[in-house]
């Protein structure tokens, strides 16, 4: 499972502070918690004071971990600061904001209004936070030849690889081994890109060891170097060398991440299909799982709640198309694998996630649990609207469809063709399993075992398809779901935009190399 771990620091100003000293103005100071659950909140760090100013810009930033697959939710509090105490219930209170840190990576910057507690704001004070990753995201890419290598092998030619070491605390430290080429004295290895972190600690000028070899590679060009064999070179005088090693092709290049493109305004839109079919259970019955208990959920809205609250903050409309499938619809009542849950064809978004949950409310008596479980016609409407994302040739769109559902698919082969194709366009298909049903054939879907084939042999480009079963999930915090289903949809999103060669469709401002300052924790 891949998770989208980065450091970020966040950089704080406010404007309009309320004065609370006499005869001059506040000295203010932010302090930043994170929600740890159970209504308890944690300090991740503080500001530095900034003396008698209304419209402070703190110099030092707050720096925490991100995680895309989970909703952190953040408090900011700015405090007037008179004494030298770490506490702060003695000092007067100017005003918080609460917001989400995915909020804040998708808007590249956001400004928030004060206040002093619900309902009464700080005046007119206002905070504006704004994210950069920390990181290095620089790959050094190269390709190797080698020309009239010794032949070492006595019945046969050499079986050449090479190793790359950097220099480091007195030693070398292995960093890249190639493939083995078999029998051949001029081989040329496979093309490699390697974090420049890792290959020479960020720095292009640090020395480079080739297998026995010692060079200095110059970052940015091509070099061209003899093979000497150290106890050759002893016993002969008119050795030369055991061949050359030529560099072909060595540059450096800034590799993006997941957030690089989402602060760089890319919109993941979001889009849920339901089960309507028959084997869920007359919604009457508390059997059903479309039965919706006193407080007035079931399994699917839970699972809803639990992707949809993520994925909504990286969406800046908050409209989601919503649809069900597998039901007998008003008025003619055919069974329909794609009908708006608002019952309206020509608009079928909802607003906010609450929206997917009224009408998923409302549109539950008015149909008739029915069936098959078709999803292809569903991925199909999203993939459409994503090859037309994918016309425009840049990364400002991507798109993630939830399904949720009770059984295995009946449409498999024409699910397979529908996923293959989405797998050449900017789209990750998430399936929660609800109930106890046989989800085998969901989890071929998932070709977490190799790529997906449709019957006539063509594979997906990548594996696009994310399955769980929601049983796993029953007796762990709501939030658990949601942090298995979505931790893939940033690798699948990066993978997707690297293999198009696109860039982050507004480029985001430059990273930090690594942490300016310690964590504050």
């Amino acid at each position: 499972m891949a998770h989208c771990v980065t450091l970020v620091q966040l950089s704080v100003s406010c404007d309009h502070l309320i004065d609370k000293d006499i005869g001059s103005k506040s000295d203010p100071l932010c302090v930043l918690l994170q929600d740890v659950g159970g209504g308890n909140w944690t300090e991740l760090g503080r500001t530095e004071r900034v003396r008698n100013c209304s419209n402070p810009e703190f110099s030092k930033t707050l720096q925490l971990e991100y995680h895309f697959e989970t909703v952190q939710k953040l408090r900011f509090g700015i405090y007037d600061i008179d004494n030298k105490t770490p506490e702060l219930g003695d000092d007067d209170f100017l005003g918080g904001a609460e917001c989400s840190l995915g909020q804040i990576v998708s808007s590249r910057m956001l400004t928030l209004p004060l206040m002093l507690k619900p309902g009464k704001p700080a005046g007119r004070g206002t905070i504006t936070v704004s994210a950069q990753e920390l990181k290095d995201n620089r790959v050094v890419t190269m390709e190797v030849e080698a020309r009239n290598l010794d032949k070492k092998d006595f019945l046969g030619k050499s079986d050449p690889f090479l190793e790359f070491f950097r220099q480091g605390d007195g030693k070398w430290h292995l960093t890249y081994r190639s493939e083995v080429i078999k029998n051949n004295l001029n081989p040329t290895w496979k093309r490699f890109s390697v974090p420049l972190q890792h290959f020479c600690g960020g720095d292009p000028s640090t020395p480079i060891q080739v297998r026995s070899l010692d060079i200095e590679v110059d970052i940015g060009t091509t070099a061209e170097f003899e093979c000497i064999h150290p106890e050759k070179q002893q016993k002969k005088k008119s050795y030369k060398n055991s061949g050359t090693i030529c560099v072909k092709i060595c540059q450096v290049e800034t590799e993006h991440s997941f957030l690089d493109y989402v602060m760089g305004g890319c919109q993941i839109n979001f889009t849920v299909g339901v089960d309507f079919t028959g084997s869920n259970g007359d919604p009457s019955s508390p059997d059903s799982l479309h039965y919706l208990s006193p407080t007035g959920v079931n399994e699917y809205l839970t699972a809803l709640w639990s992707v949809g609250s993520v994925v909504q903050d990286y969406d800046s409309d908050k409209l989601f198309p919503a649809f069900g499938f597998g039901a007998q619809v008003p008025p003619d009542w055919q069974v329909s694998h794609e009908f708006a849950l608002n019952f309206n064809p020509s608009n079928p978004f909802c607003a906010g996630i609450q929206g997917i949950v009224d009408a998923y409310r409302q549109a539950l008596p008015q149909v008739r649990l029915y069936g098959p479980t078709n999803f292809a016609p569903i991925i199909n409407h999203v993939a459409r609207f994503a090859a037309q994302a994918a016309n425009q040739r840049n990364a400002s769109q991507y798109f993630v469809l939830l399904l949720l559902t009770d059984g295995a698919v009946t449409d498999v082969e024409a699910t397979r063709e529908a996923v293959v194709r989405a797998s050449y366009l900017p789209m990750s298909v998430i399936i929660v399993g609800v109930g106890c049903a046989d989800f085998e054939a969901m989890e071929q879907l998932d070709a977490d075992g190799g790529p997906l084939h449709t019957r006539s042999g063509e594979a997906a480009a990548r594996d696009i398809v994310q399955f769980v079963p929601y049983r796993r999930f029953q007796n762990a915090p709501r939030e658990a779901l949601a942090q298995t289903v979505l931790a893939e949809v940033p690798t699948q999103l990066v993978s997707y935009f690297r293999a198009q060669g696109w860039a982050p469709f507004k480029p985001p401002p430059p990273a930090a190399r690594g942490p300016a300052q310690a964590p504050q924790a």
